[in-house]
C-alpha cells in the first residue's frame, strides 16, 4: 500500500465514523422516521404529516 491508499482509507474510516456518531446522536434525541420528529410523519408510521396512512387505498 503506497501512502496515497492509506490516506484514502482513512478519510473514509473518518467519515463512516461521523456518520454513525450522528446517526446514534439523531436516535438518542429522538430525531429519527420512527419517532416521527423530523419526517413530519411521511415515512408512513402514521403520526401526522400531510397524507393520513388510514385513507390509502
Amino acid at each position: 500500500m503506497n501512502p496515497i491508499d492509506i490516506l484514502l482509507l482513512v478519510i473514509i474510516a473518518a467519515c463512516v465514523v461521523l456518520v454513525v456518531r450522528k446517526l446514534v446522536k439523531d436516535k438518542k434525541e429522538g430525531k429519527t422516521c420512527c419517532g416521527c420528529s423530523s419526517c413530519g410523519g411521511s415515512c408512513g408510521c402514521g403520526h401526522g404529516g400531510s397524507e393520513s396512512t388510514e385513507h390509502k387505498a
